[in-house]
């Protein structure tokens, strides 16, 4: 590995982790222990800029971070979190992988400026689906173990907040795919990160 990409996802896991211990934290209204937030955004810019490998990397570290620094509401959180983002990069993965093989030629960035609006759709929407998907059967379990790794609830308890647990994820996929797809176009038309 070169001296400039090391430093680059240096660079992309002090901003994860800086965005996630000291930025925004909004409670969602319909469930307050579940935290808007967002740090997920360079995680997604480096996993589009610099590849699969240095998303996972930055995702796992920025895990480690947070069992040190900010657990959340629960001391176990950052491991769900990691389940989470790891769903939303396996949905974003296919459909820029498949949209970007099909044109090896042509530069990136102008690639997915051209298909802009095609690959953030389906990236996002796989993005959702799978975070839902994957995480609603951990949650499940999740909600009824015991602290630190759960909240203790009965199997209904557990059932009545998978909604909003899934529309919490859904809506985080929402605004953090597109947001890293206009980053990412931005940042590779002005650097080279491969």
């Amino acid at each position: 590995m070169n001296t400039k990409r090391l430093t680059l996802i240096i660079i992309f896991v002090a901003l994860t982790a800086a965005l996630n211990v000291a930025g925004p934290k909004i409670p969602a209204p319909y469930a307050p222990f579940l935290i808007y937030q967002i740090w997920e955004i360079p995680i997604v810019v480096a996993f589009l800029a610099m590849g699969p490998k240095v998303g996972v990397a930055i995702t796992v570290i920025n895990s480690l971070i947070l069992f040190a620094v900010f657990q959340g509401s629960l001391p176990s959180g950052p491991f769900y979190n990691l389940i989470a983002v790891l769903a939303m990069l396996l949905g974003i993965y296919l459909p820029y992988k498949i949209a970007t093989r099909s044109c090896p030629t042509e530069k990136l960035d102008s690639f997915l400026r051209r298909h802009f609006n095609l690959i953030t759709i389906s990236a996002t929407a796989l993005g959702i689906i799978l975070r839902v998907v994957i995480t609603t059967p951990i949650n499940y379990i999740a909600l009824q173990s015991p602290y630190p790794f759960g909240f203790g609830l009965n199997a209904s308890g557990a059932v009545a907040l998978l909604p909003l647990i899934a529309v919490f994820n859904s809506t985080v996929a929402l605004y953090t795919v597109p947001i890293a797809f206009i980053v990412t176009i931005a940042l590779i038309s002005r650097f080279k990160f491969q």
